[in-house]
């Protein structure tokens, strides 16, 4: 199957095949399956994300959130599919974000 370069941010869950604004925190080569594997862990942390939001009006302690434990899940998964993808610069930065686990 074909690459392709894409960029990505993070922060917004974007993923294009076309540079634009600020979506460029993250260059990867990717097929589309590939693609199609990190938005699926996209979504997973989008919605773990909204089910914290409406959780939060609730007093519980962080570390027995469900949400929140699926959501840190997600975001350790796409840093790790990030590096895996990534340019050299990807890898670099993600490296020295010290966020995967050794």
């Amino acid at each position: 199957m074909e690459k392709k370069r894409y960029f990505v941010n993070i922060g917004t869950l974007e993923i294009s095949q076309v540079q634009s604004g600020n979506n460029n925190d993250f260059t990867i080569i990717a097929t589309d399956e590939e693609v199609f594997q990190l938005r699926e862990i996209f979504d997973e942390m989008y919605n773990s994300d909204i089910t914290a939001f409406f959780r939060t009006h609730l007093p519980i302690p962080y570390h027995k959130d469900s949400a929140n434990d699926r959501y840190d899940t997600g975001i350790v998964s796409a840093f790790q599919m990030l590096h895996d993808l990534g340019d050299e610069k990807t890898k670099s930065h993600i490296n020295s974000m010290h966020i995967l686990p050794e």
